[in-house]
């Protein structure tokens, strides 16, 4: 695992919260000068510590009024079903994350949809006649009570 100083730290921190926050800002927060600041962000970013920067849209304001995870089972592992299935998620914008589990289903995914009807041709049309899909397991998201978050960053700090 990469060494942080308290200065980088303290940047990361910020920059969850405020990706925008100009770089003199940043610097004045943090206790540096602009450009060794400037010189550790560059660093961050060019080491792929800091991926980039993205505008959090609110769904709801934008007509998507069902959220749910949707878990996931293959009926083999051996066939190619697995890199068959996720190249078919990466290809559909319901699907806002993917990840792979253990336990009783192989994938997690987090979708979003205007409607129930939509949810219903999204499992039942689309999901389910993937090759190799075996069962799904569908919930749906009651309430967001926090998140997505931010990566935990004290344990850094040990």
């Amino acid at each position: 695992m990469p060494q942080f100083d308290e200065f980088e730290i303290r940047m990361l921190d910020i920059l969850q919260r405020d990706g925008r926050k100009p770089v003199s800002e940043l610097a004045q927060e943090i206790g540096l000068s602009t450009t060794p600041c400037a010189r550790r962000f560059e660093a961050l970013q060019d080491t792929g510590i800091i991926k980039g920067f993205a505008a959090v849209i609110s769904r709801r304001a934008v007509g998507l009024t069902v959220e749910v995870f949707i878990q996931v089972r293959l009926v083999s592992h051996s066939d190619g079903s697995p890199e068959s299935f996720i190249a078919a998620v990466q290809r559909m914008d319901e699907v806002s994350a993917c990840w792979t589990m253990t336990g009783d289903h192989d994938f997690l995914l987090h979708v979003m949809v205007p409607s129930v009807d939509e949810l219903n041709h999204f499992v039942m049309h689309r999901l389910m006649r993937l090759d190799g899909v075996r069962d799904v397991h569908t919930q749906l998201v009651l309430q967001n009570i926090k998140g997505p978050g931010h990566v935990p960053l004290a344990h850094l700090r040990r």
